[in-house]
C-alpha cells in the first residue's frame, strides 16, 4: 500500500495500541452473527401501511416480545406492549387517559421501564455495545446503559437503579424514555432495509416514505420504474414530467405534485380550461373511501388530458429520432384519422372514443402549441427548484441503483431482458449491443449521467431514462409496448393487453433463475433473485417462491389498487443469520385500530431457505468490507511499528 497514503491513514490512529485494538474488534465482530435483512416492495406512496410494517419489523418485534415475556404476559398484555413499541408516542397518551390518578400512572412507568429494559439486551444480543450504545437516544444514553448493565447480583446496588428510575419519572421524563426505548428496540430488530423498487405511483404519501428512509439508519433501493420516471422528471426529461402528472392526476393524487412538492400547476390548469372538457375516459380513479365534488372532479379530468396530450406529443420525437429503441410502431398520433376518429394498428382499423385532440393538428400531429411548451417549460423549471424534490432525488441516487447484489443475492426491482428461449436479451445503443448485467449497467450509467447534466433535456442519456419507461428491452417496464393510448381511447380490450417479457414465465425455471445469477457474479447454488414489480395473486393461489426458492417475487401490493387482485396488503422478505422467511400480510386498517385493538397485520410465515449452519457476518458484505480494513490496518501497523 502506499507509504503516503499509510501516513494519512495513521493521523486518525496514532499509536499502536489503538490499531491493535481496531484489528480485533473488526476480527472479532467477523464472528457474530449476520443481522436481520427486511426486504420490502412497491410501496406506491402507502405511507401509513409501510409505515406499520417498517416498525413491527414484518412481525419480528412481536416475536420477540413472545419469546421474552410468553410466560409472564397475557397475549392481549403482548399485544399491548406490542403496540406500544410501535406507536410509543399515540399509545403513551392513549394510557394517560386511561389512568385514574398519578400513583397508577407511575407504576405503569416503572413496569413499562422495566420490560423495556428487559427486552433491549434480548434484541440487541447479536450486536456489539457500540452499536447498542449508538442505538440509544443519547439523552438517556448513560441511565438506559447502568439499567441495562446491572449483575444479577445486585444487591448492594438495588436502590441506586430503583432511585434512577423513580428519579426519571418524578422529573417527567418517563414518557420520553419509553419512547426512545420504542424506538431503539425498531430499530435493532432490523439491521438493515432493503426497498426493492416503487416508491411512487397510486398512493397518496410517497413524498412522507422518502422522508421515513432518509431518516433510516441503515438503507438501500433498487430503482422501480415509476421511481426512474420521478428521477427522469428532476433530471431533465420533460416526457417523463408529464408522465408523473398524468399518473397523478389519473389516481387523483395531484396534491403530491403542487401540495407536497410546491410544484405550481396553475399554467397546466389555464391550459386545461381552455381546451378541453368533461371526458368520462379521463374522470379519477377514486377508492371506494375517497370523496370528491363534481367541481373538482372535472378539473381534474381537464388537467388529465391536457397532460396526457402533451405527453403523446413529446414521446413523437424521441421515437423518431433513436431508432435504436425500436418504437416507430408507438408514433400513435400519426396513425389517426382526424376525419374520422379512426385509428389503423397492425393492420386492424379501430374507432376512437372519448378523443381529445382540440390542440392536434392533423397535419403535425406531434407539434406542441406554443402555450403548450410553454407550460411544460415552466413545470420543468418548478420540478428542477424544488427543494423538497431535490433532497428526495439526490437521496435515491445516492442509495439507489438498477440492481444490486447483497449477501449472495440479486436485488433487482423489474426482470433481466430475456427471449423465449431464456437467452439474455440483446439491445444496440450507439453502434455496441448490450445485454443481461451489461444492458442494465449501461442503463445506469445514462441514468446518473442525465440526473447530473439536468440542463440537458434532449440527449440520449435523458432519453434512455424515459426509455427505461417504457420500452421493449427495459430491465424495469418489461413488456412489449406501453399500451396508455389505447386504453384511453379504444374501447376493443385487446388493444390494451402488454405482452410480458418472457422472463416472467421463464423465472419460474431453476435453471433460467442460475443463469442469470451467474451472469451477475453470483453463486447460482447458494444465491437468490429477490423481486419486485409484478403483484403475485395469492388470493388465485400464485406462489412468490418460485423456481425451488431460486425467485423469490415480494410485491404482493402495498397498493390499495392492487388488493381486490391479489388477496392480500403486501409481502416482505426477512433474512437473519438463521435463513430466510417470507411474510404475507393483511390490509392494514389503521393505526387507531392497532393502538385500540392491538391488531396487527401480520398473516403467515413460509420458510424459504434454512442456512445449515448460522450465516455469520464473516459471509456478508458487510463482512467483506470489515476483512478490507483489517487488511489495511494490519498494513499500518507494519508500516509504523516493524520497521
Amino acid at each position: 500500500m502506499d507509504s503516503k497514503l499509510l501516513d494519512l491513514l495513521a493521523q486518525r490512529y496514532d499509536s499502536e495500541e489503538e490499531i491493535v485494538t481496531a484489528i480485533t474488534n473488526r476480527e472479532a465482530i467477523l464472528h457474530l452473527p449476520k443481522g436481520t435483512e427486511h426486504f420490502v416492495s412497491d410501496l406506491h406512496g402507502e405511507y401509513h401501511a409501510f409505515q406499520h410494517v417498517l416498525r413491527n419489523g414484518a412481525g419480528k418485534v412481536k416475536e420477540k416480545i413472545r419469546d421474552m415475556f410468553g410466560d409472564e404476559l397475557s397475549d392481549q398484555e403482548m399485544n399491548e406492549f406490542a403496540s406500544l413499541v410501535y406507536y410509543p408516542e399515540d399509545k403513551v397518551k392513549l394510557i394517560k387517559v386511561r389512568m385514574n390518578n398519578a400513583q397508577e400512572l407511575n407504576q405503569w412507568y416503572t413496569e413499562i421501564i422495566d420490560y423495556m429494559i428487559r427486552l433491549l439486551p434480548y434484541v440487541s444480543s447479536k450486536y456489539t455495545r457500540t452499536k447498542l450504545h449508538n442505538a440509544l437516544p443519547k439523552q438517556f444514553a448513560f441511565i438506559i446503559e447502568e439499567l441495562l448493565y446491572k449483575t444479577g447480583d445486585h444487591f448492594n446496588k438495588e436502590q441506586y437503579y430503583t432511585k434512577m428510575v423513580q428519579q426519571i419519572i418524578s422529573l417527567g421524563q418517563a414518557e420520553k424514555l419509553i419512547v426512545g426505548l420504542a424506538y431503539t428496540v425498531q430499530r435493532l430488530v432490523v439491521d438493515h432495509l432493503h426497498v426493492v423498487g416503487d416508491i411512487y405511483d397510486r398512493g397518496p404519501e410517497p413524498d412522507k416514505i422518502m422522508d421515513t428512509l432518509i431518516d433510516n439508519h441503515s438503507v438501500d433501493i433498487q430503482w422501480g420504474n415509476h421511481d426512474v420516471l420521478w428521477i427522469g422528471a428532476f433530471a431533465g426529461s420533460k416526457v417523463c414530467l408529464a408522465n408523473i402528472i398524468r399518473i397523478c392526476a389519473r389516481y387523483a393524487n395531484l396534491d403530491i405534485i403542487e401540495g407536497a412538492y410546491g410544484i405550481n400547476l396553475r399554467p397546466l390548469v389555464n391550459l386545461a380550461e381552455k381546451y378541453y372538457e368533461d371526458n368520462p375516459a379521463f374522470r379519477p380513479k377514486l377508492q371506494n373511501d375517497e370523496e370528491m365534488s363534481d367541481f373538482e372532479q372535472i378539473q381534474i379530468t381537464k388537467i388529465h388530458q391536457a397532460i396526457a396530450i402533451i405527453q403523446f406529443k413529446l414521446e413523437s420525437p424521441i421515437i423518431k429520432r433513436r431508432p435504436d429503441f425500436q418504437m416507430e410502431n408507438r408514433l400513435l398520433l400519426e396513425k389517426v384519422d382526424y376525419d374520422s376518429d379512426e385509428i389503423t394498428l397492425r393492420g386492424q382499423t379501430y374507432p376512437l372514443e372519448n378523443t381529445c385532440f382540440a390542440t392536434v393538428d392533423p397535419k403535425q400531429p406531434a407539434a406542441l402549441l406554443e402555450e403548450e411548451i410553454e407550460v411544460i417549460d415552466k413545470l420543468l423549471f418548478s420540478v428542477q427548484h424544488s427543494e423538497k424534490l431535490a433532497r428526495h432525488m439526490n437521496f435515491l441516487m445516492k442509495k439507489g441503483s438498477l440492481y444490486l447484489k447483497y449477501n449472495g443475492n440479486l436485488l433487482i426491482h423489474g426482470c433481466i431482458p430475456l427471449d423465449e428461449e431464456g437467452n439474455m436479451a440483446e439491445m444496440t445503443i450507439g453502434d455496441q449491443t448490450y445485454a443481461g448485467r451489461e444492458l442494465l449497467d449501461v442503463f445506469e450509467k445514462y441514468v446518473r449521467h442525465a440526473f447530473a447534466h439536468v440542463k440537458e433535456t434532449d440527449d440520449l442519456a435523458t432519453d434512455i431514462i424515459w426509455y427505461l419507461w417504457a420500452g421493449k428491452y427495459s430491465s424495469l417496464f418489461g413488456k412489449k409496448e406501453m399500451t396508455t393510448f389505447e386504453r384511453y381511447f379504444i374501447k376493443d380490450k385487446q388493444t390494451h393487453k402488454e405482452i410480458k417479457n418472457p422472463y416472467y414465465y421463464l423465472r419460474e425455471k431453476q435453471e433460467v433463475c442460475r443463469d442469470i445469477l451467474t451472469d451477475f457474479g453470483l453463486d447460482p447454488e447458494q444465491g437468490h433473485i429477490i423481486n419486485g414489480h409484478t403483484p403475485v395473486k395469492e388470493i388465485e393461489g400464485e406462489n412468490p417462491v418460485k423456481a425451488d426458492g431460486k425467485m423469490i417475487v415480494i410485491d404482493g401490493g402495498f397498493s390499495k389498487a392492487y388488493q381486490s387482485t391479489t388477496g392480500i396488503a403486501g409481502y416482505t422478505l426477512l433474512f437473519n443469520s438463521y435463513g430466510m422467511q417470507i411474510v404475507a400480510h393483511k390490509q392494514f386498517t389503521s393505526k387507531e385500530d392497532v393502538l385500540e385493538n392491538g391488531t396487527d397485520v401480520l398473516s403467515v410465515r413460509r420458510l424459504v431457505d434454512k442456512e445449515l449452519e448460522r450465516k455469520k457476518v464473516l459471509e456478508t458484505n458487510v463482512g467483506e468490507e470489515l476483512k478490507q480494513e483489517i487488511s489495511i490496518l494490519k498494513s499500518l501497523l507494519e508500516h509504523r511499528y516493524t520497521n
